[in-house]
């Protein structure tokens, strides 16, 4: 939580959060830092206002449905997200930025944020995890050659007009499953 929280105006290096209320907060904080960014850990709603860009971690997405909402984190960050904030979502992130969530229970609200179909632990349970390689759409602005890590991870099921398909497994029980889509300054892996 150390992090030097003054403005990016200020410093010129975006300050980026990292949704800290239930997850792999901890492994996206170091990418973050390995990568220049500075970070911050968001559990609280004023938080939320002082980061530039936000990443919504992998996790329980149930659990982080029911967490936004009793500590007050849901208003102020759909608000930040439909002013135009950049945000990636990995794995639960994914599920709580799609606009409909399939396999998901009644009591789970997403921010309906990026016009696609995600299925929820679409690969099975833990023990059916895996590796896959990527394959990364021309233009992508994403390294060639990318291996990704699927545990009981979502997959898209359909996207919108607006969406940009980034990546698809191309091997694995995942092959030809969209794995990566961009809306806007939102990114969902």
């Amino acid at each position: 939580r150390g992090e030097d929280v003054r403005s990016s105006v200020v410093t010129g290096i975006p300050l980026i959060g990292v949704l800290a209320v239930q997850g792999d907060v901890r492994e996206h904080v170091v990418a973050l830092r390995i990568s220049g960014a500075r970070t911050i850990t968001v559990r609280r709603p004023e938080e939320v206002a002082q980061v530039d860009g936000l990443v919504i971690p992998g996790g329980e997405s149930t659990t982080m449905s029911q967490l936004l909402d009793s500590n007050g984190l849901r208003a102020p960050l759909a608000a930040r997200l439909a002013d135009g904030m950049a945000v990636l979502g990995t794995c639960a992130g994914a599920i709580l930025l799609a606009s409909d969530i399939r396999d998901g229970r009644e009591d789970q609200a997403s921010f309906q944020s990026i016009d696609v179909t995600v299925r929820r632990n679409a690969y099975g349970r833990q023990l059916a995890s895996f590796e896959a390689d990527l394959e990364v759409a021309d233009g992508a602005e994403l390294p060639a050659a990318i291996h990704a890590v699927f545990i009981r991870a979502p997959w898209v099921e359909s996207v919108g007009a607006e969406v940009s398909v980034l990546a698809r497994a191309e091997t694995g029980p995942a092959a030809g499953a969209v794995v990566a889509v961009r809306q806007g300054p939102l990114l969902a892996t």
